[in-house]
């Protein structure tokens, strides 16, 4: 400890120009990041510039709010970005700047090593406290470590920044020369969510459960989230950064920290983006820990929160898996961040979940962004191993550990309705499906999704059957007892192929509907296993539909078959189906007691060992 800090502080305490006329042709200076940019230094580096050559500049998340990457400043200076903002990207477009693709936990590592050396840290600082120590507040990732490495560092002081706490602080004594300047920290305001984005943002809540520690990237899709998290219980935050938003679900009790593996009772970040509320009500605040990109970001220590769960954002996705969240083919759009950091540490986590989120279709709807295969010139962020879920706002696709068949059917699924047509085609002839595969023509009615107890107080979860469940209705089949599938099919199969398994899956909802009674809808993890099916198939002359049922073994004699008819009436009454028919076996009495349950008048007909049966909704004498 040196005692006598004031002294030092006052000693190296100079106006912004002495402090940056030190600086030498040709250097490295980094400055520090996003709303912690110092603003005086930037600006009074470019008011000097014609004294500078060749200085390259790194920068991490520059909010384009520097012009440094124009055109009269190409002599003096060279933009070289670690995460492409606004103004950078035009720049780098052109050729007048640089960008470095890197994971954000190992850019100290680049810093440590030599391989990227920091001649210059600019960087803005909280007033030092009783003990000679100034926080880097909203910046820490990876401005402490380039402050640390750097052989010159200049501080901004500024009496806005927050004094924010957790391994965010240095001494006066490790810092060559301080500039004051009380101007209000730069703001940023994350745009309000439209349709689509909240639309996405509550199918991203139904996958958090609760005493779950979140992460949320950039951008307003992955925190589109937070007004959906409302009803859950004692969620932390292990995240690279963050906005306003948090500060309602903490205020609501949802954001606890109580409950996290790491860190309990800690929100623990390595910068914020927001604007004056946020910084005023992290200052001081016991409840947050900033820390060093290289600790927040290593995948290791992410995967030690239980349920972790990553939320990141994607530009493209291709029907293998692909992500592409840096680039638009050759033109380098953003980075790659901590994206891949989160997406490996949620993965390894226990119960942890890793989130991809992008809108189906480009703004203006005119080209989707489930995309057959990746553009020439588009880069692999998040590889086909390291994908989990995918999430559009029309649906979830979980495609980890998934064939390729697999994958194309389920991304196609959550696709734009007006494009999946063509991506089935294009995936047809790239190998990836049956040639013969088919897609129903109208969206997936999640409206008939429902929980159920049955007898033995277990909860099944009943939704209509998706073209992706081919091989789930397969299994079940094969699960059956000989002398089931002679009871539901009639004659012994010996095969229950593609072709006739597939006009299960491929229904149109309409004149074809089935509900399947699922488990391990909780665990996706865990392929879902289909338990029971029921189906109908309208005869549009005749309005009436014929209907079968398949239950597993296991689970008969508990309600299932006796629930399935009830809910495929609701739903065939409201399409104006006039009624059932349905063929079955005289030995089958099970199945003739589940029909006589149906609570509408029934008529049959015996031939040759085989009940026929019909069920008429319309009739007055409905006995329900």
């Amino acid at each position: 400890m040196i005692l006598d800090w004031p002294k030092m502080y006052k000693e190296k305490l100079t106006d912004a120009h002495t402090a940056l006329a030190k600086i030498r042709r040709g250097a490295r200076i980094f400055i520090a990041s996003a709303c912690g940019e110092p603003q005086l230094l930037v600006q009074t580096l470019l008011d000097m510039a014609r004294m500078f050559a060749d200085v390259e500049i790194i920068h991490f998340l520059d909010l384009g709010l520097t012009d440094y990457t124009s055109d009269i400043y190409t002599a003096h200076f060279r933009h070289n970005a670690l995460f492409i903002g606004e103004n950078a990207r035009a720049a780098i477009q052109a050729g007048r700047a640089d960008y470095t693709p890197i994971f954000l936990s190992e850019v100290p590592l680049l810093m440590q090593r030599g391989s990227m050396p920091i001649d210059v840290a600019l960087i803005t600082v909280s007033p030092p406290d009783m003990n000679g120590y100034v926080s880097l507040g909203i910046s820490v990732d990876i401005t402490k470590t380039a402050a640390q490495t750097a052989s010159y560092v200049v501080a901004e002081v500024n009496t806005n920044m927050p004094r924010t706490l957790g391994d965010s602080f240095m001494h006066v004594s490790e810092i060559s020369a301080f500039v004051e300047n009380n101007a209000p920290l730069l703001e940023f305001v994350q745009k309000s969510p439209d349709n689509i984005a909240q639309s996405i943002g509550q199918l991203i809540a139904d996958l958090i459960d609760n005493e779950s520690t979140i992460q949320t990237g950039v951008g307003k899709i992955p925190n589109s989230v937070f007004p959906y998290l409302k009803n859950k219980k004692d969620l932390g935050v292990h995240t690279e950064t963050f906005n306003d938003g948090l500060i309602d679900l903490i205020e609501s009790g949802v954001v606890t920290c109580r409950k996290k593996s790491l860190h309990p009772g800690k929100v623990v970040a390595s910068f914020c983006m927001g604007t004056r509320r946020l910084y005023e009500y992290i200052n001081n605040n016991p409840l947050f820990e900033f820390r060093p990109c290289q600790y927040v970001n290593d995948p290791y220590i992410i995967a030690q929160n239980d349920r972790m769960v990553s939320i990141n954002s994607a530009l493209t996705v291709d029907l293998t898996g692909q992500v592409c969240s840096d680039s638009l083919g050759f033109e380098f759009y953003s980075g790659i961040g901590g994206q891949v950091d989160f997406v490996r540490g949620s993965a390894m986590s226990k119960r942890g979940k890793s989130i991809m989120v992008l809108p189906s279709t480009t703004e203006d709807g005119s080209i989707s962004r489930i995309v057959p295969y990746l553009s020439p010139g588009s880069g692999v962020v998040v590889t086909r191993g390291d994908i989990h879920y995918v999430v559009t706002e029309y649906g979830i696709a979980y495609v980890h550990g998934k064939s390729i068949r697999d994958r194309a059917m389920m991304l196609i699924n959550i696709a734009h309705p007006k494009f999946r047509d063509e991506l089935l085609e294009a995936a047809k002839r790239q190998g990836y499906i049956y040639r013969d595969q088919t897609l129903p023509v109208v969206l997936y009615p999640k409206e008939y999704e429902i929980n159920w107890v049955d007898k033995k107080s277990t909860t099944l979860f009943f939704r209509p059957v998706r073209a992706t469940d081919e091989r789930a209705i397969q299994d079940l089949i094969y699960d059956l007892p000989e002398q089931d599938v002679y009871t539901r099919f009639f004659h012994n199969l010996k095969s229950f192929s593609h072709k006739v398994a597939m006009p299960l899956a491929a229904i149109d909802y309409n004149d074809k509907m089935a509900i399947a009674a699922v488990i391990g809808k909780e665990e996706p993890e865990s392929r879902e296993k289909i338990v029971a099916i029921g189906h109908y198939v309208n005869d549009p002359k005749t309005r009436y539909a014929e209907v079968a049922f398949t239950t597993h073994q296991d689970w008969q004699n508990r309600g299932i078959g006796t629930f399935l008819l009830q809910y495929l009436i609701r739903i065939a009454k409201g399409k104006n189906i006039t009624g059932f028919t349905a063929d079955v076996l005289s030995r089958n009495h099970p199945m003739m007691r589940v029909f006589s349950k149906s609570g509408y008048p029934m008529t049959t007909h015996l031939d040759m060992g085989v009940y026929e049966l019909k069920i008429d909704f319309t009739d007055a004498a409905e006995t329900n």
